[in-house]
């Protein structure tokens, strides 16, 4: 191979990567991942109810159920869609590089995230709070009986944080014992090294539940130390994505207050609400507001469910899980899930 030919070539390689680069940087979200033939969402492994691995090796979850109902509004497959494994310190990383498109992953919606990771926060989606569990043995029922106590932490973290100003405020010590492996943490808990595990009290009670040899040897305190409003996230600088992924859980919730589920949305698909009918695509063009086939809608419920049937699959009364709606309700039964209107 001649010197001239080898310089061409170069030249040729360089001028593809930077061509590719410049299209990279060009495409919207919405671009690349319809480019790309799937969507790839941040998200769990290990986090029962939210987002783990079935019986079958399979990706399932609640947060996996976003990830497929936003595989659905894009190309009409839900199958269509990549799970990213990320720890709570690889999240955002993840997502800045551009290796996943959306966390769909038990993200708590803080300030300070909200403005460090040039991130944007698309929706509250579940709304939790912080928790403490213990042994039963341990004999304790207030956080002001923990004083002196070993907790474990998950690094990186809003659990990290809120213990540690729970405790302060209140002139207690305590000796953290942060673990980025959470099935490393939760055997560390389990084999008596801390006395306290700290997290979500959803994640408490569905870990407790699912994965404990004694789940009855186990409490989750009553006591709440922090606001976890659960959120969906996207990189900063994409309105386009940054609506789709909110408009994806509106209607969800919306199909919901409406009664419309996997099994009755065929029958609405001739109803005469002007509301029902822009929701399902048979009247104006909604999803071309947003980049997406008109039936968006409609694809998501026929295949995954509303957020109701979501909840109840995954959390609620159809899980091992059973847990109640709470805040997570619709606003129409006392809680706070409430979506704006398609108009």
């Amino acid at each position: 191979m001649s010197k001239k030919f080898r310089v061409l070539c170069l030249c040729v390689f360089v001028l593809l990567a930077l061509t590719l680069s410049v299209h990279a940087q060009d495409a919207s979200t919405l671009e690349l991942v319809q480019e790309r033939g799937h969507i790839i969402c941040i998200s769990h492994s290990g986090y029962p109810g939210f987002g783990f691995l079935d019986e079958e090796g399979n990706f399932a979850g609640f947060d996996t159920d976003f990830c497929r109902a936003t595989a659905a509004a894009i190309f009409g497959d839900a199958a269509a869609h990549e799970i990213l494994p990320a720890s709570s310190a690889d999240r955002f990383t993840f997502l800045a590089t551009g290796e996943g498109d959306v966390i769909y992953r038990t993200t708590t919606w803080t300030l300070s995230r909200d403005t460090d990771n040039n991130a944007q926060y698309a929706v509250i989606y579940f709304y939790d709070g912080q928790g403490l569990m213990v042994p039963t043995s341990l004999g304790v029922s207030t956080i002001e009986e923990l004083d002196g106590a070993t907790i474990c932490t998950d690094p990186g973290t809003t659990s990290e944080l809120n213990i540690a100003d729970a405790f302060a405020a209140r002139g207690l010590e305590y000796t953290p014992l942060p673990i980025e492996d959470d099935e490393e943490a939760w055997n560390t808990y389990l084999e008596g090294r801390c006395d306290v595990r700290t997290t979500d009290r959803s994640y408490l009670a569905s870990y407790a539940s699912t994965a404990f040899p004694n789940p009855e040897e186990h409490m989750v305190l009553d006591i709440t130390i922090s606001k976890e409003p659960l959120a969906h996230v996207v990189r900063n600088g994409d309105d386009q994505w940054l609506d789709i992924i909110q408009w994806v859980t509106f209607a969800l919730i919306n199909a919901e207050e409406y009664g419309i589920t996997s099994e009755n949305v065929d029958g609405f698909l001739d109803s005469e609400d002007p509301v029902i009918r822009r929701m399902l695509g048979t009247e104006d063009d909604f999803g071309g507001k947003l980049g997406l086939p008109s039936d968006w809608v409609y694809q998501m419920i026929k295949q995954v469910g509303n957020y109701g049937e979501m909840f109840d699959r995954n959390l609620g009364a159809g899980s091992p899980l059973n847990l109640s709606r709470g805040p997570n309700a619709l606003w129409t039964d006392g809680g706070l899930i409430y979506a704006p209107p398609f108009r």
